[in-house]
């Protein structure tokens, strides 16, 4: 327990190039989804927002819905998380008829590993992570940016070096 508690003060929000922490979560569907093993098949968009049902979060997560085939033939999956509870959650999935992952946070870990927790209250501030083979993090976007999902759909395409030469201004450098 000391360990988690030490872990999660020391977390910091990853960056582009870095390496994004493992987790293994339980979806609301009972599907058991580990970091390492499915980035193994595809990069991963990991889409933290706050709360169910609002109208930002029901933009960006219908828009994931219309890109979905998009992200498939990226070879890619959505994990979308929130601090709701299992059972919003679900419902909130369902109203969507999203195709891909939700995860109930309402213990906030999955968000306090990746440091997008809101100040005061448990809620995920809106923060979109594309991470790809080596759990290397391809893209971040936050914010209104998270709500539109092409910038993490053709990040899907990147890799770790590329990403980071993005960032760094290196992308023209011979």
């Amino acid at each position: 327990m000391l360990t988690l508690v030490l872990m999660s003060a020391l977390a910091a929000q990853p960056v582009v190039g870095s390496e994004a922490p493992d987790f293994t979560v339980t979806s609301v569907d009972g599907v058991e989804l580990k970091l390492s093993a499915l980035v193994e098949k595809g990069p991963i968009i990991l889409a933290f927002f706050p709360k169910a049902f609002t109208s930002g979060c029901t933009r960006e997560l219908t828009a994931y819905v219309a890109r979905y085939d998009d992200v498939k033939k990226h070879g890619a999956d959505i994990i979308a998380v929130s601090t709701d509870d299992a059972i919003t959650a679900r419902k909130f999935r369902d109203s969507l008829k999203a195709p891909y992952h939700f995860v109930a946070d309402d213990k906030a870990t999955l968000t306090k590993l990746y440091d997008v927790k809101t100040f005061l209250i448990s809620l995920s501030r809106r923060v979109t992570f594309v991470i790809g083979p080596g759990r290397k993090v391809l893209a971040v976007q936050e914010g209104g940016d998270a709500v539109d999902p092409s910038g993490a759909v053709a990040a899907c395409n990147l890799r770790a070096a590329t990403a980071l030469d993005l960032v760094t201004g290196d992308a023209g450098a011979p």
